[in-house]
Protein backbone atom coordinates (compact mmCIF):
# COMPACT_ATOMS: atom_id res chain seq x y z
CA UNK A 1 0.00 0.00 0.00
CA UNK A 2 1.26 3.44 -0.89
CA UNK A 3 2.15 5.52 2.16
CA UNK A 4 1.18 9.19 2.54
CA UNK A 5 4.85 10.07 2.49
CA UNK A 6 5.52 8.23 -0.77
CA UNK A 7 2.35 9.70 -2.30
CA UNK A 8 3.59 13.21 -1.47
CA UNK A 9 6.93 12.32 -3.08
CA UNK A 10 5.16 11.18 -6.23
CA UNK A 11 3.03 14.31 -6.35
CA UNK A 12 6.09 16.51 -5.90
CA UNK A 13 7.87 14.69 -8.69
CA UNK A 14 4.88 15.07 -10.99
CA UNK A 15 4.72 18.81 -10.35
CA UNK A 16 8.38 19.14 -11.28
CA UNK A 17 8.28 16.84 -14.27
CA UNK A 18 5.07 18.17 -15.80
CA UNK A 19 5.00 16.10 -18.95
CA UNK A 20 5.33 12.79 -17.17
CA UNK A 21 2.75 11.44 -14.81
CA UNK A 22 2.99 9.74 -11.45
CA UNK A 23 2.46 6.09 -10.68
CA UNK A 24 -1.14 5.50 -9.65
CA UNK A 25 -3.98 8.01 -9.35
CA UNK A 26 -4.69 10.75 -10.04
CA UNK A 27 -4.39 9.99 -13.74
CA UNK A 28 -2.49 12.43 -15.88
CA UNK A 29 -4.48 14.26 -18.54
CA UNK A 30 -2.35 13.46 -21.56
CA UNK A 31 -2.11 15.78 -24.52
CA UNK A 32 -3.20 14.87 -28.02
CA UNK A 33 0.26 13.42 -28.70
CA UNK A 34 0.65 11.90 -25.24
CA UNK A 35 3.42 12.35 -22.70
CA UNK A 36 7.08 11.63 -23.40
CA UNK A 37 10.15 11.36 -21.21
CA UNK A 38 13.53 11.93 -22.84
CA UNK A 39 16.59 10.77 -20.94
CA UNK A 40 19.76 12.65 -21.90
CA UNK A 41 20.06 16.35 -22.77
CA UNK A 42 22.93 16.16 -25.25
CA UNK A 43 22.71 16.82 -28.99
CA UNK A 44 20.43 13.87 -29.73
CA UNK A 45 18.30 14.00 -26.58
CA UNK A 46 17.88 17.76 -26.36
CA UNK A 47 16.81 18.13 -29.97
CA UNK A 48 14.52 15.08 -29.70
CA UNK A 49 12.79 16.62 -26.69
CA UNK A 50 12.38 19.97 -28.45
CA UNK A 51 11.01 18.40 -31.64
CA UNK A 52 8.57 16.20 -29.69
CA UNK A 53 7.36 19.28 -27.83
CA UNK A 54 6.89 21.24 -31.05
CA UNK A 55 4.83 18.39 -32.48
CA UNK A 56 2.35 18.44 -29.63
CA UNK A 57 3.67 16.01 -27.03
CA UNK A 58 4.05 16.88 -23.36
CA UNK A 59 7.73 16.35 -22.68
CA UNK A 60 9.99 15.97 -19.69
CA UNK A 61 13.75 16.06 -20.30
CA UNK A 62 16.06 14.45 -17.74
CA UNK A 63 19.85 14.49 -17.46
CA UNK A 64 22.19 13.35 -14.70
CA UNK A 65 24.62 16.30 -14.94
CA UNK A 66 23.06 18.82 -17.32
CA UNK A 67 23.26 19.62 -21.05
CA UNK A 68 26.79 19.87 -22.45
CA UNK A 69 28.40 18.90 -19.14
CA UNK A 70 32.07 17.94 -19.02
CA UNK A 71 31.37 14.19 -18.91
CA UNK A 72 29.05 14.26 -21.90
CA UNK A 73 29.92 13.46 -25.51
CA UNK A 74 28.19 16.75 -26.42
CA UNK A 75 30.36 18.79 -24.02
CA UNK A 76 33.28 21.03 -24.88
CA UNK A 77 33.43 24.21 -26.92
CA UNK A 78 33.14 23.31 -30.60
CA UNK A 79 32.20 20.66 -33.15
CA UNK A 80 32.74 20.43 -36.90
CA UNK A 81 29.76 20.52 -39.25
CA UNK A 82 30.41 19.27 -42.78
CA UNK A 83 28.59 17.17 -45.35
CA UNK A 84 31.37 15.09 -46.94
CA UNK A 85 30.51 11.50 -46.01
CA UNK A 86 31.84 9.40 -48.86
CA UNK A 87 29.16 7.04 -50.18
CA UNK A 88 26.95 7.44 -47.08
CA UNK A 89 24.10 9.41 -48.58
CA UNK A 90 22.00 9.44 -45.43
CA UNK A 91 24.57 11.47 -43.47
CA UNK A 92 25.21 13.94 -46.28
CA UNK A 93 21.49 14.68 -46.46
CA UNK A 94 21.18 14.80 -42.67
CA UNK A 95 24.10 17.24 -42.41
CA UNK A 96 22.54 19.52 -45.02
CA UNK A 97 19.19 19.44 -43.22
CA UNK A 98 20.81 19.90 -39.80
CA UNK A 99 22.79 22.95 -40.95
CA UNK A 100 19.58 24.54 -42.20
CA UNK A 101 17.94 23.88 -38.82
CA UNK A 102 20.90 25.16 -36.80
CA UNK A 103 20.80 28.41 -38.74
CA UNK A 104 17.02 28.79 -38.54
CA UNK A 105 16.99 28.24 -34.80
CA UNK A 106 19.95 30.45 -33.97
CA UNK A 107 18.09 33.30 -35.71
CA UNK A 108 14.92 32.37 -33.85
CA UNK A 109 16.77 32.39 -30.51
CA UNK A 110 19.13 35.28 -31.31
CA UNK A 111 22.20 33.30 -30.17
CA UNK A 112 25.29 32.57 -32.25
CA UNK A 113 25.77 28.83 -32.70
CA UNK A 114 27.10 28.32 -36.23
CA UNK A 115 30.38 29.77 -37.51
CA UNK A 116 30.78 29.72 -41.27
CA UNK A 117 34.51 29.20 -41.76
CA UNK A 118 34.35 26.70 -44.59
CA UNK A 119 35.60 23.13 -44.23
CA UNK A 120 38.60 21.75 -46.11
CA UNK A 121 38.64 17.97 -46.52
CA UNK A 122 42.14 16.85 -47.51
CA UNK A 123 42.31 13.64 -49.53
CA UNK A 124 45.01 11.00 -49.07
CA UNK A 125 46.35 8.48 -51.58
CA UNK A 126 43.14 6.45 -51.70
CA UNK A 127 40.46 8.87 -52.87
CA UNK A 128 37.58 6.42 -53.39
CA UNK A 129 35.73 7.77 -50.33
CA UNK A 130 35.88 11.35 -51.54
CA UNK A 131 35.02 10.53 -55.15
CA UNK A 132 31.91 8.77 -53.92
CA UNK A 133 30.99 11.90 -51.95
CA UNK A 134 31.00 14.36 -54.85
CA UNK A 135 27.73 13.37 -56.59
CA UNK A 136 25.97 13.07 -53.23
CA UNK A 137 27.07 16.57 -52.20
CA UNK A 138 25.71 17.90 -55.47
CA UNK A 139 22.43 16.01 -55.09
CA UNK A 140 21.98 17.34 -51.53
CA UNK A 141 22.53 20.93 -52.71
CA UNK A 142 25.76 21.37 -50.74
CA UNK A 143 28.15 23.95 -52.19
CA UNK A 144 31.64 22.57 -52.73
CA UNK A 145 34.81 22.99 -54.74
CA UNK A 146 37.14 20.23 -55.92
CA UNK A 147 40.62 21.71 -55.49
CA UNK A 148 44.00 20.52 -56.69
CA UNK A 149 46.96 20.56 -54.34
CA UNK A 150 48.32 23.54 -56.26
CA UNK A 151 45.04 25.40 -55.75
CA UNK A 152 45.13 24.63 -52.03
CA UNK A 153 48.74 25.72 -51.61
CA UNK A 154 48.00 29.07 -53.23
CA UNK A 155 44.92 29.62 -51.09
CA UNK A 156 46.34 28.37 -47.78
CA UNK A 157 50.14 28.62 -47.87
CA UNK A 158 50.32 28.03 -44.10
CA UNK A 159 49.44 24.36 -44.73
CA UNK A 160 51.97 21.82 -46.01
CA UNK A 161 50.02 19.67 -48.47
CA UNK A 162 52.62 16.91 -48.65
CA UNK A 163 50.99 13.52 -49.41
CA UNK A 164 47.65 15.20 -50.15
CA UNK A 165 46.17 14.25 -53.55
CA UNK A 166 43.42 16.87 -53.77
CA UNK A 167 40.77 18.41 -51.53
CA UNK A 168 37.06 19.10 -51.16
CA UNK A 169 36.20 22.56 -49.88
CA UNK A 170 32.72 23.23 -48.49
CA UNK A 171 32.50 27.05 -48.23
CA UNK A 172 29.17 27.09 -46.37
CA UNK A 173 30.20 24.63 -43.65
CA UNK A 174 32.19 25.36 -40.49
CA UNK A 175 31.84 24.70 -36.79
CA UNK A 176 29.20 24.78 -34.07
CA UNK A 177 29.34 25.99 -30.48
CA UNK A 178 28.77 22.70 -28.64
CA UNK A 179 28.12 23.44 -24.98
CA UNK A 180 26.39 26.70 -25.90
CA UNK A 181 24.24 24.81 -28.40
CA UNK A 182 23.09 22.29 -25.79
CA UNK A 183 22.21 25.13 -23.44
CA UNK A 184 20.35 27.03 -26.18
CA UNK A 185 18.25 23.98 -27.00
CA UNK A 186 17.38 23.51 -23.32
CA UNK A 187 16.44 27.19 -22.94
CA UNK A 188 14.19 26.99 -26.00
CA UNK A 189 12.65 23.77 -24.74
CA UNK A 190 11.80 25.38 -21.40
CA UNK A 191 10.51 28.57 -23.01
CA UNK A 192 8.23 26.59 -25.30
CA UNK A 193 6.67 24.67 -22.43
CA UNK A 194 8.88 21.66 -21.75
CA UNK A 195 9.95 20.54 -18.29
CA UNK A 196 13.53 19.71 -17.27
CA UNK A 197 14.94 18.02 -14.21
CA UNK A 198 18.47 17.00 -13.31
CA UNK A 199 18.21 13.41 -12.13
CA UNK A 200 19.74 9.98 -12.45
CA UNK A 201 17.39 7.60 -14.26
CA UNK A 202 16.87 3.87 -13.88
CA UNK A 203 14.60 2.11 -16.39
CA UNK A 204 11.54 0.49 -14.88
CA UNK A 205 10.30 -3.07 -15.39
CA UNK A 206 9.04 -4.23 -18.78
CA UNK A 207 5.78 -6.15 -18.98
CA UNK A 208 3.47 -6.89 -21.92
CA UNK A 209 5.97 -5.23 -24.29
CA UNK A 210 5.80 -1.96 -22.38
CA UNK A 211 8.06 -0.21 -19.90
CA UNK A 212 6.21 0.46 -16.68
CA UNK A 213 7.79 3.79 -15.78
CA UNK A 214 11.25 4.92 -14.72
CA UNK A 215 12.87 5.68 -11.38
CA UNK A 216 14.55 9.01 -10.77
CA UNK A 217 16.64 9.45 -7.68
CA UNK A 218 15.70 7.23 -4.68
CA UNK A 219 12.09 6.10 -4.67
CA UNK A 220 10.58 8.50 -7.21
CA UNK A 221 8.75 7.02 -10.19
CA UNK A 222 7.64 8.70 -13.40
CA UNK A 223 5.45 7.29 -16.13
CA UNK A 224 4.75 8.44 -19.68
CA UNK A 225 3.35 7.15 -22.95
CA UNK A 226 6.76 7.23 -24.64
CA UNK A 227 10.33 6.92 -23.36
CA UNK A 228 13.38 8.04 -25.32
CA UNK A 229 16.78 7.03 -24.01
CA UNK A 230 19.50 9.20 -25.57
CA UNK A 231 22.13 8.48 -22.95
CA UNK A 232 25.23 8.64 -25.14
CA UNK A 233 28.15 6.65 -23.73
CA UNK A 234 25.98 5.42 -20.83
CA UNK A 235 23.60 3.45 -23.06
CA UNK A 236 25.45 0.20 -22.38
CA UNK A 237 25.07 0.73 -18.64
CA UNK A 238 21.42 1.70 -18.81
CA UNK A 239 20.64 -1.30 -21.04
CA UNK A 240 23.31 -4.00 -20.53
CA UNK A 241 22.32 -5.83 -23.72
CA UNK A 242 23.74 -2.80 -25.60
CA UNK A 243 27.14 -2.94 -23.89
CA UNK A 244 28.73 -5.11 -26.62
CA UNK A 245 27.55 -2.78 -29.41
CA UNK A 246 28.05 0.67 -27.82
CA UNK A 247 31.59 1.46 -26.72
CA UNK A 248 32.77 4.73 -25.11
CA UNK A 249 36.38 5.49 -26.04
CA UNK A 250 38.80 8.04 -24.63
CA UNK A 251 39.62 10.89 -27.04
CA UNK A 252 42.15 13.67 -26.51
CA UNK A 253 41.83 17.21 -27.83
CA UNK A 254 44.63 19.80 -27.83
CA UNK A 255 44.63 23.58 -28.18
CA UNK A 256 47.87 25.24 -29.26
CA UNK A 257 48.65 28.92 -28.97
CA UNK A 258 49.31 30.98 -32.10
CA UNK A 259 51.87 33.79 -32.24
CA UNK A 260 50.66 37.14 -30.93
CA UNK A 261 48.76 39.06 -33.58
CA UNK A 262 49.23 36.30 -36.20
CA UNK A 263 45.89 35.65 -37.97
CA UNK A 264 47.18 32.88 -40.25
CA UNK A 265 46.03 30.08 -37.96
CA UNK A 266 42.72 31.58 -36.93
CA UNK A 267 39.37 31.29 -38.66
CA UNK A 268 40.06 34.66 -40.29
CA UNK A 269 42.44 32.98 -42.75
CA UNK A 270 42.02 29.24 -42.28
CA UNK A 271 38.97 26.96 -42.56
CA UNK A 272 38.09 24.05 -40.36
CA UNK A 273 40.11 21.15 -41.78
CA UNK A 274 40.02 17.37 -41.87
CA UNK A 275 43.04 15.37 -43.05
CA UNK A 276 41.77 11.98 -44.19
CA UNK A 277 45.11 10.28 -43.83
CA UNK A 278 46.28 7.58 -41.46
CA UNK A 279 45.66 8.53 -38.75
CA UNK A 280 42.89 11.02 -39.49
CA UNK A 281 43.46 14.37 -37.78
CA UNK A 282 41.08 17.32 -37.77
CA UNK A 283 41.14 20.83 -36.39
CA UNK A 284 39.24 24.04 -35.76
CA UNK A 285 41.24 27.28 -36.06
CA UNK A 286 40.19 30.15 -33.85
CA UNK A 287 37.78 28.12 -31.77
CA UNK A 288 36.33 30.99 -29.72
CA UNK A 289 39.84 32.31 -29.06
CA UNK A 290 40.71 29.08 -27.20
CA UNK A 291 43.57 28.27 -29.54
CA UNK A 292 44.30 26.10 -32.55
CA UNK A 293 42.24 22.95 -31.91
CA UNK A 294 43.63 19.63 -33.13
CA UNK A 295 42.52 16.06 -32.46
CA UNK A 296 43.27 12.54 -33.63
CA UNK A 297 40.12 10.73 -34.77
CA UNK A 298 41.62 7.30 -34.03
CA UNK A 299 39.58 5.47 -31.40
CA UNK A 300 41.20 5.50 -28.00
CA UNK A 301 40.94 3.00 -25.15
CA UNK A 302 37.58 2.07 -23.65
CA UNK A 303 36.62 4.17 -20.63
CA UNK A 304 33.91 4.59 -18.02
CA UNK A 305 32.58 8.11 -18.76
CA UNK A 306 31.41 8.55 -15.17
CA UNK A 307 34.65 7.78 -13.33
CA UNK A 308 37.37 8.43 -15.93
CA UNK A 309 40.08 10.94 -15.03
CA UNK A 310 40.29 13.55 -17.77
CA UNK A 311 44.04 14.00 -18.13
CA UNK A 312 45.86 13.92 -21.46
CA UNK A 313 48.63 11.42 -22.16
CA UNK A 314 52.24 12.17 -23.07
CA UNK A 315 51.83 9.93 -26.12
CA UNK A 316 48.78 11.80 -27.38
CA UNK A 317 50.47 15.17 -26.99
CA UNK A 318 53.59 13.94 -28.78
CA UNK A 319 51.49 12.65 -31.70
CA UNK A 320 49.67 15.98 -31.97
CA UNK A 321 52.96 17.90 -31.98
CA UNK A 322 54.40 15.60 -34.64
CA UNK A 323 51.36 16.21 -36.81
CA UNK A 324 51.67 19.98 -36.37
CA UNK A 325 55.30 19.84 -37.50
CA UNK A 326 54.25 18.01 -40.66
CA UNK A 327 51.11 19.82 -41.73
CA UNK A 328 51.45 23.26 -40.09
CA UNK A 329 55.21 23.78 -39.83
CA UNK A 330 54.97 27.36 -38.55
CA UNK A 331 53.10 25.95 -35.53
CA UNK A 332 55.79 23.37 -34.71
CA UNK A 333 56.90 25.16 -31.53
CA UNK A 334 53.48 26.47 -30.52
CA UNK A 335 52.75 26.08 -26.80
CA UNK A 336 49.95 23.90 -25.53
CA UNK A 337 47.47 26.35 -23.98
CA UNK A 338 44.62 23.99 -23.16
CA UNK A 339 43.66 20.34 -23.45
CA UNK A 340 40.62 18.18 -22.96
CA UNK A 341 39.74 14.51 -22.67
CA UNK A 342 36.30 13.64 -23.99
CA UNK A 343 34.88 10.46 -25.47
CA UNK A 344 33.31 9.01 -28.54
CA UNK A 345 30.23 6.84 -28.15
CA UNK A 346 30.85 4.28 -30.87
CA UNK A 347 28.44 1.79 -32.34
CA UNK A 348 30.24 -1.21 -33.80
CA UNK A 349 29.73 0.05 -37.36
CA UNK A 350 29.88 3.81 -36.49
CA UNK A 351 26.29 4.33 -37.65
CA UNK A 352 23.60 5.95 -35.54
CA UNK A 353 20.93 4.09 -33.59
CA UNK A 354 17.24 5.01 -33.69
CA UNK A 355 15.02 2.07 -32.92
CA UNK A 356 12.56 0.64 -30.43
CA UNK A 357 13.77 -1.37 -27.48
CA UNK A 358 13.46 -5.00 -28.66
CA UNK A 359 11.20 -5.88 -25.69
CA UNK A 360 9.31 -2.60 -25.15
CA UNK A 361 7.30 -0.90 -27.89
CA UNK A 362 7.03 2.37 -25.95
CA UNK A 363 10.80 2.73 -25.51
CA UNK A 364 13.12 4.23 -28.11
CA UNK A 365 16.91 3.98 -28.06
CA UNK A 366 18.84 6.83 -29.68
CA UNK A 367 22.62 6.99 -29.88
CA UNK A 368 25.77 5.74 -31.56
CA UNK A 369 27.07 9.22 -32.31
CA UNK A 370 30.51 7.70 -32.97
CA UNK A 371 32.36 11.00 -33.07
CA UNK A 372 30.23 12.55 -35.81
CA UNK A 373 26.84 12.86 -34.13
CA UNK A 374 26.73 16.40 -32.75
CA UNK A 375 26.29 18.19 -36.06
CA UNK A 376 23.28 16.03 -36.88
CA UNK A 377 21.40 16.85 -33.66
CA UNK A 378 18.50 18.86 -35.18
CA UNK A 379 17.93 16.38 -38.01
CA UNK A 380 18.17 13.44 -35.61
CA UNK A 381 15.66 15.08 -33.28
CA UNK A 382 13.29 15.48 -36.22
CA UNK A 383 13.64 11.78 -37.06
CA UNK A 384 13.19 10.73 -33.44
CA UNK A 385 10.01 12.76 -32.98
CA UNK A 386 8.57 11.41 -36.23
CA UNK A 387 9.34 7.84 -35.16
CA UNK A 388 8.02 8.17 -31.61
CA UNK A 389 4.77 9.81 -32.75
CA UNK A 390 4.28 7.35 -35.65
CA UNK A 391 4.62 10.09 -38.25
CA UNK A 392 7.43 8.43 -40.18
CA UNK A 393 9.44 5.27 -39.64
CA UNK A 394 13.14 5.74 -38.84
CA UNK A 395 15.79 4.89 -41.44
CA UNK A 396 16.54 1.18 -41.73
CA UNK A 397 20.25 1.98 -41.47
CA UNK A 398 19.71 2.99 -37.83
CA UNK A 399 17.96 -0.20 -36.72
CA UNK A 400 19.31 -2.11 -33.73
CA UNK A 401 18.97 -5.45 -35.48
CA UNK A 402 22.09 -4.91 -37.59
CA UNK A 403 24.24 -4.54 -34.47
CA UNK A 404 22.67 -7.22 -32.31
CA UNK A 405 22.80 -9.74 -35.15
CA UNK A 406 26.46 -9.01 -35.85
CA UNK A 407 27.29 -9.33 -32.16
CA UNK A 408 25.55 -12.71 -31.87
CA UNK A 409 27.53 -14.23 -34.75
Amino acid sequence: METNRSRRSFLKTSAIAGAAYIAGPPAFAASLRGAAIVVGAGAFGGWSALQLLRKGAKVTLLDAWGPGNSRASSGGETRVIRATYGPEEIYTKMAARALQMWQENEQRWNVKLFFRTGVLWMVGKDDSYERAALPLLKEAGVSFEKLSTTDCTKRWPQINFENISWSIYEPDSGYLAARRGCEAVLNAFLKEGGQYQQAQVTPGPIASKSMQGISINPGEILKADHYVFACGPWLGKVFPFLAPVITPTRQEVFFFGTAAGDPRFTEAQLPVWIDNGKPLFYGIPGNHWRGFKIADDKRGPVIDPTTAERQISDEGLAAARAYLRLRFPAMACAPLVESRVCQYENSTDNNFILDRHPEAENVWIVGGGSGHGFKHGPAMGEMVSDAVLDVKAPPAEMGLGRLLKRNSN
